[in-house]
């Protein structure tokens, strides 16, 4: 075989996502013709793809040398280099890839999402924009897009851009049945479908109530395994599955994703929906738990670190337990470790006193908070459930990529108005900062507590 066998051979396996033996073909690729830049692109993208960037960045430059008048290419370089945060170089990567292709949506779209990472935010709807302009239905700019205008609190149209995600089309696929576009409800039946993280599930449960007063008469929902115990226990849904469970094709008039309802209802900052609390924990499990937590002194539950699997967790989580530590400086105070999954082996071994729960799922989880006086957490889905159930928490937030949920510099959220604290890191990983205001913040509250007798 030829180079340009190898290169093609390897291009299917790649396709087939057979990496290991694309890679082969690649590289023996490489061995007959040094020079193929083709082969060079795509070899840094399977190193990319597998975790190995300063070998799939070394393929790329070498690419652009042999041919510095392909685009994508340069798109490669360019998000590889943003995700490892070397923005000045990710833009000028972009910025080559524009030039050689000006009328490329992709690379207008990317140069966008590097500005919103970069709080660049009026340069990076410039480029979105632009993006679209150039293709009205290019998706990702569309939904890229959404993230700055919901950060900003332009909700109408910031939910109008959001409904160009895609990542529901294998649950749409299962369903013989339409999806909710917005037509009268009164006396239908709906199926809310799962997406996202756990956390997405529970800040847009409140929009059952909504569906109710709409007029649904039969509302299911289709959830994460860890969910289905704790809104089973609501009493206001007629079935619910996990995604795990066997679904019905049929049985509803619509069915939609979560993410949609708020587009379709129409919400806007001044009306979002924040009846809190509008999830309670079961009876039984309260019960339960009673006797498994500290009898005395305040009860201040933590969680420091999210799903490893999201994609900005790295700068969401915090890095250890170590560094909470100082706030077990603060007397009066029993922490109870809400940590599951990443995390809750260390929570076993403790830098600081803490009583460690073991969880079975969040059904467990909201019995323990409802004993609780406070949550303290990054953000994940117990700072969720903590808001729904009305429980006071404080959300750390970080500086890089914050979730535009929390919209921006606010330290409250309409979404959980009169029970929520936003600290926010005031530069890039700077926990420290943050934390140290969570200190003096808790050591207030213990105080104010103690002097009204809890």
């Amino acid at each position: 075989m030829d180079a340009e066998a190898f290169f093609f051979e390897g291009t299917r396996h790649m396709a087939c996502g057979d990496l290991q033996s694309a890679e082969s073909c690649f590289r023996k690729a490489l061995q007959l013709a040094p020079d193929f830049a083709e082969a060079q692109v795509n070899l840094g993208l399977l190193l990319e793809q597998q975790n190995h960037g300063d070998a799939a960045e070394a393929c790329y430059r070498r690419s652009i040398e042999l041919n510095p008048t392909y685009p994508q290419t340069h798109l490669n370089l360019g998000a590889l280099l943003a995700g490892s945060k070397r923005f000045e170089e990710a833009e000028a990567a972009y910025s080559q890839a524009i030039m050689l292709r000006p009328e490329a949506a992709a690379g207008w779209s990317n140069l966008g999402a590097l500005y919103a990472c970069c709080k660049r935010e009026q340069e990076a709807e410039q480029c979105y924009r632009t993006a679209l302009l150039l293709e009205e239905d290019y998706a990702t700019a569309r939904f890229n897009l959404s993230y700055i205008l919901l950060r900003q609190g332009r909700l109408e149209e910031g939910w109008q851009c959001l409904e160009g995600r895609n990542w529901y089309a294998p649950l749409s696929a299962q369903l013989s049945f339409p999806r909710w576009q917005g037509e009268t409800l009164h006396g239908k039946s709906i199926l809310i479908g799962y997406e996202a993280g756990h956390g997405d599930m529970i800040q847009f449960y409140r929009y059952v109530a909504v569906l109710k007063s709409m007029g649904v008469t039969t509302i299911s929902i289709i959830c994460h395994p860890a969910l289905k115990t704790l809104f089973a226990a609501q009493g206001t849904l007629d079935q619910v599955y996990s995604f795990e469970d066997l679904i019905p094709a049929t049985g509803w008039d619509y069915w939609t994703p979560p993410f949609s309802l708020p587009y379709h209802c129409k919400t806007r900052l001044e009306n979002i929906p924040a009846n809190i609390p509008y999830l309670k924990a079961a009876p039984e499990l309260i019960s339960k738990w009673a006797a498994e937590l500290p009898d005395n002194g305040l009860r201040v539950g933590l969680v420091w670190k999210g799903n490893p699997l999201f994609e900005n967790d790295s700068d969401r989580s915090i890095p250890s337990l170590e560094m909470l530590a100082p706030l077990s400086a603060i007397s009066g105070i029993n922490f109870v470790s809400l940590q599951k999954g990443a995390g809750e082996a260390e929570a076993l071994h403790p830098p600081m006193p803490m009583h460690t729960c073991l969880l079975t799922d969040f059904a467990d989880t909201a019995a323990i908070i409802s004993h609780l006086d406070l949550v303290i957490a990054v953000d994940t889905a117990v700072a969720h459930l903590a808001g729904a159930l009305g429980k006071p928490c404080w959300v750390m937030l970080p500086d890089y990529k914050a979730d535009w949920r929390w919209l921006k510099e606010r330290t409250d959220t309409p979404w959980y108005p009169n029970v929520m604290r936003l600290f926010r890191q005031p530069a890039m990983g700077d926990w420290t900062s943050v934390i140290a205001q969570v200190a003096n913040n808790l050591r207030v509250w213990v105080e104010s507590q103690n002097t009204r007798g809890r």
